[in-house]
């Protein structure tokens, strides 16, 4: 069973940062893809940043390139978003997500494991 555990998040000034963390169990995942969203209140939940997790390979949202950087380290089998130069319009809860299609689309719907989310607030 699959489970995905967030941490990182709190309360941080406008241009501060943040690392999100999340650590994964429950089976192998060379061949998954993990991703980061974001829901603010009243909002649908939207794509941030996403990693395959055999390659590397990372795709970002508009507003999250320059700003975010996902990684992750294989070893601990955790992901991370690096988050810098934040704006009040980042406050969210941001959830972990992993999808066993490593080359789909940034979209929710690809994505079948999901974490609780952890809380992001950035004050102005």
């Amino acid at each position: 069973q699959v489970q995905l555990v967030e941490s990182g998040g709190g309360l941080v000034e406008a241009g501060g940062s943040l690392r999100l963390s999340c650590v994964a169990s429950g089976r192998t995942f060379n061949n998954y893809r993990m991703g980061w969203f974001r829901q603010a209140p009243g909002k649908e939940r939207e794509f941030v940043a996403a990693i395959t997790w055999n390659r590397g390979r990372t795709s970002y949202s508009e507003y999250a390139k320059g700003r975010f950087t996902i990684s992750r380290d294989s070893a601990k089998n955790t992901v991370y978003l690096q988050m810098n130069s934040l704006k009040p319009e980042d406050t969210a809860v941001y959830y972990c997500a992993a999808s066993t299609n490593p080359y789909g689309p940034a979209v929710r719907s690809d994505f079948g494991y999901w974490g609780q989310g952890t809380q992001v607030t950035v004050s102005s």
